[in-house]
């Protein structure tokens, strides 16, 4: 943890919304938190909001313009940057000159923490107003603004009926619009490497480091292993840019998106990254520092260390401590149970009622997703409901006014999104073609409607919270909790949910809540075994190689945690028996299909 940051945890990148504003709520307090900037539709709303409360300059982007994307986002963040640093200014002032106020930020900060120390000195021996503001202003910092690119969403745009250049996709301009805003902090990149998108980084001065090592704007790189990791960073270091911190993310046991590994575990691979985090740093430095010299740029001493962080399931405080002692790792990422801390993230209440009713029956992996990749769901949300009620009077998908998530040609000459009414109605019209049983015609329409509209549905919420109209036909909302919040039955205060976190005390979790490692465990199994049973026809040799590779590594995982477990105690004996049972029950189901095949 550096110097001047208060905290050990971060809020992530949650849906459209959700944390769209979660810098302006808990920055000040030294919360670093990340906002998506995939809909500048939805920056511009939030940014004229805010503006308005805060009496600061407000533009609008005529959609016309081919630069309005950038220009959005980067305005927004420049107003958000200017709310934090008054907020920040002010809550230092505030537990500066207040004795209550200091003591309640002491009792939110983590145990072994150089700032809690320095500031419970100045409590007792109650020193004047002057002198600790004057340390606060030396060693303190406000937690840092960050925001997200999913790498994938990345949609060419055109000019009338000409396509314009790769720099004018959607992915690129929120790049320019990060790059030439304001902000001092850093860019998260997610959803695997996009070559032309990190190449576009290279034409921004702030991504490059000067003398001291200093960097502007950082690079975060959101990874799923070590392996991933490597080819990213050496990627990015060949054109002199540092990544600054690898950001390990469970593959399935988080929200939003999952993008599964071949069954490589949270365990295992953080263990991988603790004893390859030097070489990682080295030879990423040397291949950096190489390309800064070829480029003519300034060549810094030394580059700020690599940060190593990880998110995903984490739900109690024991959790927390153990990964960032056992790991060495520099901060851990909470999400889904800020999603029931209305002042930390943004979430409609009727939403946060369902959230917190929410079982593990409720919470699963969907094909909603317009990109094609499973995606976290919860089945009470308003936007599945609405789904399945225009379902029973024939109506299809969604008028696609906003076309972020547009990949498919089957169609059009121009991608459509397959959550659009356009596409369904295509898809619908070719059942006709095809010989169905009534049954297989049932399980097709469900198949060919289970898309959500997730640039509406998973923007909405904070409009509606922040009482902003929202134009077109009604979709609903769309969340995207991770699995861990079943255990979570209740909303909480931000101060208690940062104890709970730290472990002075729990909030309220589920009695039953397992180990994250062996939750984790769980999800994989069950989608190992879901992934076998579709599987109809014989294995083709990939097909082969894949579930071979998958439980060969689950196995490992299981032998890992075995051994931690001896050392450590965890969790239960039985957890893991429980999960060489169905790792014994998926290797019969494979040779089985293998001898068919």
């Amino acid at each position: 943890m550096d110097r001047k940051e208060a905290h050990n945890f971060y809020i992530p990148v949650m849906g459209l919304a959700y944390t769209i504003d979660s810098p302006i709520k808990v920055a000040h307090y030294g919360i670093s938190s990340v906002m998506s900037i995939v809909d500048d539709i939805l920056v511009e709303q939030m940014n004229e909001h805010y503006a308005k409360k805060y009496s600061l300059p407000f533009q609008k982007y005529s959609s016309k313009d081919i630069y309005a994307r950038a220009n959005r986002i980067k305005d927004y963040l420049n107003n958000v940057q200017k709310i934090v640093e008054t907020k920040f200014e002010d809550f230092k002032q505030e537990i500066s000159t207040n004795t209550k106020s200091l003591n309640d930020y002491i009792e939110t900060l983590p145990k072994f923490s150089n700032i809690k120390n320095k500031l419970v000195e100045f409590a007792d021996e109650n020193l004047n107003s002057d002198t600790i503001k004057s340390w606060l202003d030396e060693h303190l910092s406000h937690g840092s603004i960050d925001v997200n690119i999913m790498t994938k969403v990345d949609k060419a745009n055109f000019d009338g009926k000409e396509p314009l250049p790769s720099e004018f996709n959607d992915g690129h301009l929120s790049l320019k619009g990060f790059a030439e805003s304001d902000l001092n902090s850093s860019l998260v990149l997610s959803a695997g490497m996009n070559p032309r998108l990190y190449s576009y980084i290279e034409k921004f001065e702030d991504f490059y480091p000067d003398a001291n090592g200093n960097i502007k704007k950082k690079i975060i790189l959101k990874v799923s292993d070590y392996r991933s990791a490597m080819i990213q960073g050496k990627f990015l270091a060949k054109k002199g840019i540092w990544v600054s911190e690898y950001r390990i993310e469970s593959g399935l046991n988080c929200g939003g998106h999952a993008f599964a590994t071949e069954g490589l575990l949270l365990g295992p691979i953080l263990q991988e990254f603790k004893e390859g985090k030097e070489a990682l740093a080295k030879e990423t430095q040397d291949i950096a520092f190489s390309a800064l010299e070829k480029k003519g740029k300034t060549v810094p001493k030394n580059l700020p260390n690599v940060k190593i962080t990880a998110q995903g399931g984490v739900g109690t405080g024991e959790e927390h401590q153990f990964l960032l002692e056992n790991y060495d790792l520099d901060a851990i990422g909470w999400g889904s149970p800020f999603l029931l801390v209305p002042e930390a993230t943004t979430v409609d209440d009727d939403t946060i009622a369902k959230l917190s009713e929410a079982k593990e029956k409720d919470l699963y992996l969907s094909k909603v997703s317009p990109l094609g990749v499973p995606f976290n769901n919860l089945r009470t949300s308003s936007n599945e409901v609405l789904k399945r009620e225009k379902l029973e009077i024939n109506k299809y998908g969604s008028s696609c006014p906003k076309k972020f998530l547009v990949s498919n040609k089957n169609y059009s000459d121009r991608p459509i999104c397959t959550a659009s009414r356009k596409y369904i109605e295509k898809e619908m019209e070719s059942l006709n073609d095809e010989i169905l049983t009534p049954e297989e015609k049932q399980n097709r329409i469900a198949e060919i409607n289970v898309k959500s509209c997730l640039c509406i549905g998973l923007a909405s919420a904070a409009l509606e919270k922040n009482n902003i109209s929202v134009k077109g036909e009604k979709q609903g909302i769309v969340i995207c909790p991770g699995p861990n919040m079943a255990y979570f039955n209740e909303t909480f205060k931000l101060k208690d949910m940062i104890r709970h976190i730290y472990g002075y005390e729990n909030v309220k979790v589920a009695t039953n809540r397992p180990h994250v490692f062996v939750k984790e465990l769980g999800i994989y199994l069950d989608y190992l075994k879901n992934e076998l049973e579709e599987v109809k026809t014989e294995f083709t040799k990939k097909q082969e190689k894949y579930f071979n590779s998958f439980q060969s590594n689950l196995e490992k995982a299981v032998s890992y945690y075995e051994d931690l477990n001896a050392q450590v105690q965890l969790f239960s004996e039985n957890s893991m028996k429980s999960a060489m049972k169905t790792l014994e029950e998926i290797k019969f189901s494979l040779e089985e299909k293998l001898c068919v095949s």
